[in-house]
């Protein structure tokens, strides 16, 4: 097995690690100073109204993910024409332009999907929350806790989304400077803005959800100043022009509508996962939330090497070298299960210390010690069904992830929440989801031996 790849791995998915770590570490931040405040609705409401952003942010992170593909297949060719170019000593004859307009196109297309999201976000604000709170189970007072934590973060949407394109866009072409200088300027302020808003200024729920959105702009200048510093202009020009080339874009739609429906799924499986502990009592929706924390830490940390993976893997497409991806997968799973593996032994083995963090109330973490045993399978699971979506992303197989993500929710979550909902039993509460990931892990390697022939050949 070829291993060549291997320092370019390790270089990205360091990056990408680290950038992805800092979104669960600041949330994370938000739910240690809510939870050590002497009320906890502010950090009920919290957890109920980050259901609400789960759909409106994290659903719509297809845009990191189809763009980060798009941009490293763009990327893979322009560095296949220049190796040719080097072999055939015509460098000097060929237009530089021209060669980085794909990527130029994936930005400019993706971008102009934020900002249209954007906006519908900010115009539909007002039925999005009613619906969403009407939908969500919680007392009134957290209810009411939870609206202002969503009338102050939603403003920040344009911000987010755009975050999405531009991260996905730097990674593609493994800007990895820019990427980690974004996350880290974004997510250190977020948390200190929490700090001042929540407890030195105690403005509770509303600091929070107002620290969030600022800090998401200030990454924001910092990734449009990254982009003018190094911007081709002729490659910008020639974009333009193709950028309503309406074949090329349907294609880009439709891998983006599949990835936005495995998102979907994946978002509504943890929505009603959260929103049942909610109507277990506020200690269960509390014990179940902050244990999520620690399910997320890990998801957003492995998904840092399935980033790492689409970006490969779509870039070896692109030079046409797929015998190459394999050996990418592989490496991605292995790395994937330590890094998951680690972290639920850390919260099972060291229990005190860990949920300590996050909360003071006794009663809330000794619930959490009773249910961290579901962290080692939902963990191991969620590693590896990660990697094998970056793999199936980095070769734009959108139908793949979309088709695992529903029969995922169908056969492994469903039953199983309904008959938790029914007995009002958290422990089958966590079987589903950790059934979820199973069953999405099969699906998603299933795909390997039903794959239309020619794709098989071409990886075989």
């Amino acid at each position: 097995m070829n291993l060549d790849f291997l320092p370019r791995f390790y270089r990205l998915a360091t990056v990408s690690v680290l950038s992805n770590m800092m979104v669960p570490l600041a949330g994370l931040a938000d739910t240690a100073f809510l939870g050590h405040l002497e009320d906890i609705r502010d950090l009920g409401g919290v957890i109920l109204g980050s259901l609400l952003f789960d759909y409106l942010y994290r659903v719509l992170k297809f845009l990191r993910n189809s763009t980060n593909a798009l941009t490293a297949e763009a990327q893979g060719q322009a560095d296949e024409l220049e190796l040719q170019e080097a072999k055939l000593q015509e460098a000097k004859l060929q237009d530089t332009g021209a060669k980085e307009t794909g990527v130029m196109l994936a930005l400019l297309r993706c971008g102009l999907v934020a900002i249209a999201l954007s906006l519908v976000i900010l115009a539909l604000q007002y039925p999005i929350k009613t619906l969403g709170f009407a939908v969500l189970s919680g007392t009134p007072a957290i209810e009411a806790s939870g609206l202002d934590y969503f009338n102050a973060r939603i403003w920040g949407a344009p911000a987010v989304l755009l975050n999405f394109v531009l991260l996905g866009w730097f990674l593609g072409q493994e800007r990895t400077g820019v990427v980690l200088l974004m996350s880290l300027a974004g997510n250190a302020s977020n948390v200190l803005m929490d700090y001042w808003m929540i407890l030195r200024w105690d403005w509770g729920s509303s600091g929070a959800g107002l620290a969030t959105a600022l800090s998401q702009y200030l990454a924001l200048g910092l990734g449009l100043v990254a982009i003018a510093t190094r911007l081709n202009w002729p490659a910008l020009s020639a974009a333009y022009r193709q950028i309503w080339d309406w074949p090329a874009l349907q294609s880009i739609l439709t891998l983006k509508a599949n990835i936005l429906i495995r998102f979907i799924v994946l978002i509504s499986t943890y929505a009603i996962f959260t929103n049942l502990s909610a109507g277990f009592g506020t200690e269960v929706l509390a014990s179940n939330g902050l244990l999520l924390q620690i399910a997320l830490l890990s998801q957003f940390t492995v998904q840092g090497i399935g980033i790492t993976t689409q970006t490969l893997v779509g870039n070896f497409k692109g030079k046409g070298e797929l015998e190459a991806t394999i050996p990418v997968l592989l490496t991605a799973i292995a790395h994937a299960l330590v890094i998951a593996l680690g972290l639920a032994g850390i919260a099972i083995g060291f229990p005190q210390t860990v949920f300590g963090l996050l909360t003071n109330h006794a009663d809330i973490a000794q619930s959490m010690g009773i249910e961290a045993i579901w962290l080692l399978p939902l963990l191991s699971c969620t590693a590896i069904a990660f990697m094998l979506e970056g793999y199936w992303i980095g070769l734009k197989r959108g139908e793949v992830l979309r088709n695992g993500a529903l029969v995922a929710f169908g056969i492994g979550f469903g039953p199983l929440a309904i008959a938790a909902g029914y007995t009002q039993s958290n422990g089958l509460l966590w079987s589903a989801l950790v059934g979820y990931m199973a069953v999405l892990m099969v699906s998603l390697a299933w795909a390997f031996v039903v794959q239309p022939a020619p794709l098989a050949n071409e990886i075989s």
